[in-house]
């Protein structure tokens, strides 16, 4: 197994974790873990300055799904 397949464990308080299941749970992901990962993925390209990669028409219409879904978009 290489170093980035390679997973760590993370704590985290129960009512937040609780909170971040649900909003999991209503942007369509399959676990917790998932959507942290994606979070977390997301804020780090961010913090870096890194340029949006290419979605593929599919990718896109997932993204904006779970957008509404959290309700950042009408």
């Amino acid at each position: 197994m290489n170093k980035e397949q390679e997973n760590r464990a993370v704590f985290l308080p129960a009512e937040l974790y609780s909170r971040i299941e649900e909003k999991a749970k209503t942007a369509g992901f399959g676990s917790v873990d998932e959507y942290i990962i994606f979070v977390l993925k997301e804020v780090l390209k961010e913090e870096r300055g890194e340029e949006e990669s290419v979605l593929s028409e599919e990718e896109e219409d997932e993204v904006k799904q779970r957008l509404r879904a959290l309700g950042y978009l009408d």
